[in-house]
């Protein structure tokens, strides 16, 4: 995690105090249901919480103890049982590390998905706003990058809502999906530990039971839930070079607002750079490479080995801190965005006419022509606009052969703009539920 791409309320989940806390609630919750069963004394399990609940942990003093067991969870407990006292001895009975360790990494996956929920929630809103108010304004759609034929603003902010809605729907799903627990024992087997104990926990830390743990919770589950984080990097990518495609000088659409002593270039004085979204650009490469590692880590050696332990303890923490901020930084992009529709306008007239080429084409094989005249004769009246030499429209109602099949009236009602935003509101409704 680097500060500078770190937001404080995601950034916690992964601090040693948070996940040292979620150790003992597991461990205390466990020793409350080996109590019930009659395992260990009530007492005992009482006094485990009354010592330890409101405790801080001191970090350098388990990593102090871990520099001597190399066990990251020995440590923990030794440290614990600092605090607890004699009672000590009945945490973790029947339990093993990967217990504690799985079970808490889906508490901090879940609690870290609640907060980019609601990062897409913030972003959806926005786009949603902001399609609403440029629902009729028209600009040019491209294809391969050159001018194709006239959408709206409120389109492509539409396309952007409507994927951002996929990617909060799968997001729910893994969610679910990462949100079990796993109190099994050694190989899972529940040997040592009451099935019952796993329940009590699981219920306690908001999880549901593992169905079916090897020591180790799945890591197919993990693979899936950072797999979705890289299909929500990639949306978020898509949208951040649609608006740096903008934002290019001969082109100027849109561009990241500019705030008041905000400089853009150190040599430069005039420069306005989308700095931004270049930036949410490179965070979701490095949301995207953290995918790899994942599913990598589901193939484990028998019952469990730890070859997936080092990587997780790296990308959890990167992945998660990483797409937040950048999630945040995109709605915040859009919520500022400045939109420039005479530009849009401007650009869309600058072909002449061409972007109607499709109308004509259909209208003439209408009134008889095959396709493959109708598109001969739009298409040696493109070629010399391209080239500066004349108006389409014009170029078309002096060309003898269009003449045969369509009138003067008949090419002008072909470059109607407004018959290209008919369905704007249908698509609308699709989208949105409604178009108003």
């Amino acid at each position: 995690m680097i500060p500078r791409y770190t937001r404080p309320e995601m950034a916690s989940i992964w601090e040693p105090q948070t996940r040292f806390k979620i150790w003992f609630e597991i461990e205390a919750h466990a020793a409350d249901a080996l109590a019930e069963l009659g395992t260990i004394p009530k007492d005992a399990a009482k006094t485990i919480w009354a010592k330890a609940k409101d405790a801080t942990f001191n970090v350098e003093r388990i990593d102090e103890i871990e520099r001597e067991t190399k066990h990251d969870v020995i440590a923990f407990l030794t440290h614990l049982a600092e605090i607890v006292g004699p009672e000590a001895r009945f945490v973790h009975q029947g339990m093993t590390s990967s217990d504690v360790l799985d079970t808490c990494l889906n508490v901090q996956l879940t609690r870290c998905a609640d907060i980019l929920i609601a990062d897409i929630d913030r972003l959806l809103a926005a786009l949603k706003t902001r399609a609403f108010e440029h629902k009729m304004t028209p600009t040019i759609g491209r294809s391969h990058g050159i001018h194709a034929e006239p959408v709206t603003f409120g389109l492509k902010l539409a396309y952007a809502y409507a994927e951002f809605t996929r990617n909060r729907e799968r997001l729910v799903a893994a969610r679910k999906e990462v949100a079990t627990c796993a109190i099994s024992g050694a190989v899972g087997t529940f040997a040592q530990i009451d099935p019952r104990v796993e329940e009590h926990v699981a219920k306690a830390m908001g999880l549901v039971p593992e169905p079916i743990s090897t020591q180790v919770i799945p890591r197919d589950r993990h693979a899936m839930f950072f797999a979705t984080l890289g299909v929500i990097a990639s949306s978020m990518e898509r949208l951040a070079v649609e608006i740096r495609h903008m934002q290019r000088t001969e082109v100027l659409e849109a561009e990241e607002f500019f705030s008041e002593g905000q400089k853009g270039s150190s040599a430069m004085p005039h420069k306005r750079n989308p700095v931004l979204t270049e930036n949410i650009t490179g965070l979701a490469r490095m949301v995207r490479a953290y995918v790899t590692p994942a599913l990598e880590n589901v193939v484990l050696w028998h019952e469990r080995d730890i070859s997936h332990s080092s990587a997780e303890r790296m990308f959890g923490p990167d992945a998660t801190v990483t797409l937040d901020f950048a999630l945040n930084r995109m709605a915040g992009v859009i919520e500022k965005l400045l939109v420039y529709p005479a530009n849009m306008q401007k650009n869309l007239d600058r072909l002449g006419g061409l972007v109607h080429s499709q109308r004509v084409l259909i209208a003439l094989t209408q009134k008889g022509a095959s396709r493959e005249d109708s598109y001969k004769l739009v298409q040696r009246n493109a070629m010399p606009v391209w080239r500066g030499e004349g108006d389409f429209q014009t170029l078309l109602k002096n060309d003898p052969e269009v003449k045969k099949y369509l009138t003067d009236d008949e090419i002008s009602e072909k470059f109607d703009l407004g018959y290209h935003l008919k369905h704007v509101d249908t698509i609308f409704k699709r989208v949105f539920g409604s178009a108003n």
